[in-house]
């Protein structure tokens, strides 16, 4: 039939799709590479999907946890929480801000704020913090970031 089309794919076509399929099999096989992955050291500072020290940003969190977050930043390592006022002392609210500013496991690596505030005739004013107050929370973190390390360390 000179001239008119036919649906049928012709045997040409048939045996390019047909290489094309046992291409792509053997392709996607290569892929597979058996279970020969390479390990990673999950202890290593650097090996992060976020963009500061994963220790440093999950023990932060656990230290925080029982403040409102306000703000997280995993890529650029910021944390702010919202006012806390401790239920057994509702005159006084604490807010706190954390920065990671590194990828290495490092006490110089975080930087802690404070603000605190106390009422005053029913108007929250400012009031210092003690220094001992930040030093604490960032031990708490750091140690916290270690014993992490550690458990990666050990669970490898």
């Amino acid at each position: 039939m000179i001239g008119s089309t036919s649906t049928r794919p012709s045997k040409l076509r048939l045996a390019a799709r047909a290489g094309l399929i046992a291409l792509a099999t053997v392709a996607l096989a290569a892929c597979g590479g058996g279970n020969k992955r390479p390990k990673a050291d999950l202890a290593a500072s650097k090996i992060t999907t976020i963009g500061v020290n994963s220790y440093l940003w999950r023990a932060s969190l656990e230290a925080l946890s029982f403040m409102p977050l306000l703000q997280t930043d995993s890529n650029g390592g910021v944390i702010v929480t919202d006012w806390y006022a401790n239920p057994n002392n509702p005159n006084e609210r604490m807010k706190v801000s954390v920065a990671i500013l590194d990828q290495d496991l490092r006490a110089d690596a975080l930087r802690v704020a404070a603000s605190r505030q106390v009422m005053q005739n029913g108007v929250w004013a400012e009031a210092p913090v003690q220094a001992a107050t930040v030093q604490k929370l960032e031990d708490v973190i750091l140690t916290r970031a270690r014993d992490l390390r550690r458990q990666a360390s050990a669970g490898k």
